[in-house]
């Protein structure tokens, strides 16, 4: 699969734009500031749905314009596939696929796959968790489209969840809260399961390239997290072990006040550990979560999300180097 032509309308610096790169290699040449990564964004949104510089939509329109316009042709003469992105300062963006507005943002995702190469991709290791999580399920998506649409079902059961604690607090409804927690419980059992099957599918090239470049010693990575899911062999144990997870008391938060719901999140947390000859013991450290749904405490209620912890090591032995500090604010 290869692009066929992009068109940019008042995209960053650009108020027209038509590209036809060559079938072979494409080296964009040009002084800084320019527009040469634009191009490339441009490239990527028509199948991440998003920009890789990780910046919101708006980022994207050029100063003076209302919208911006991103269209491209992906594949081949009859294969060929048209996306048309139009993003608006205010109101919803508009994506269409061949004419027609796909179901969920993430079908793109499977059939125009991209990848991008960036010194930022660093920050996959040396920052939070939650960045680790966004390459699996980015991954996932465009390998299955069911991982997708299990993420859309998973991020909207933990909305709908947090808000029903957020409006009612005390005085939530345990009927009502149980069946947020069993869609959210089978919603993250999906997540997890395409999460662990990445990481599987990933072992035999991470260590090929290590072997490749280090000489010495083994990588080895692995998918955990902390809410008692990592004995659970098949997707219907791990929504007997979300359930249970939901279902209970986190004794911390209950001598603190009430339970801070938009800070603790229950989404799960990725590990990575690469063995090798290891110069020192770092010590062990855990990094907090926030929920995906937002940072502000609100009133509390029966249960609260799990608390989740996650850390990253490089050692021959079973201890860890954190890869952030727990922060006290979270």
């Amino acid at each position: 699969m290869h692009v066929a032509w992009l068109e940019l309308r008042d995209v960053r610096c650009y108020e027209e734009l038509s590209f036809q790169p060559d079938s072979g290699v494409n080296v964009l040449v040009g002084d800084n500031g320019e527009g040469k990564t634009s191009v490339l964004e441009g490239l990527g949104y028509l199948g991440l749905m998003k920009s890789f510089r990780l910046v919101g939509d708006d980022a994207l329109v050029r100063e003076g314009a209302s919208s911006a316009v991103i269209r491209g042709g992906v594949g081949g003469a009859a294969t060929e596939i048209t996306v048309e992105c139009e993003l608006p300062l205010e109101g919803r963006r508009t994506v269409l696929v061949n004419g027609k507005r796909p179901q969920r943002m993430r079908e793109v995702q499977a059939m125009v796959p991209v990848v991008t190469f960036m010194p930022d991709d660093l920050d996959v290791v040396k920052r939070g968790p939650g960045l680790r999580r966004d390459y699996l399920d980015d991954l996932a998506s465009q390998l299955w489209p069911r991982a997708g649409a299990d993420l859309s079902d998973y991020d909207r059961a933990l909305r709908q969840r947090n808000s029903l604690l957020r409006q009612e607090g005390r005085a939530t409804d345990p009927v009502t809260l149980d069946v947020w927690d069993t869609r959210l419980a089978a919603a993250a059992a999906g997540v997890l399961a395409h999460r662990r099957a990445v990481a599987a599918a990933l072992q035999p090239h991470l260590s090929g390239a290590y072997e490749a470049v280090g000489g010495n010693g083994d990588l080895r990575w692995a998918y955990r997290s902390t809410w008692g899911s990592d004995d659970a062999a098949d997707e219907e144990s791990l929504v007997e072990a979300m359930s249970q997870a939901l279902a209970r008391p986190d004794p911390v938060i209950s001598t603190c006040g009430p339970p801070p719901w938009a800070r603790i999140g229950t989404n799960p947390a990725c590990c990575s550990t690469a063995v090798r000859p290891a110069r020192r013991r770092p010590r062990a450290s855990s990094v907090r979560l926030r929920s995906p749904s937002g940072s502000a405490p609100i009133g509390s209620s029966r249960r609260c999300a799990t608390r989740l912890r996650c850390c990253c090591s490089t050692t021959s032995s079973p201890s860890s180097m954190p890869i952030e500090p727990a922060g006290s604010s979270s």
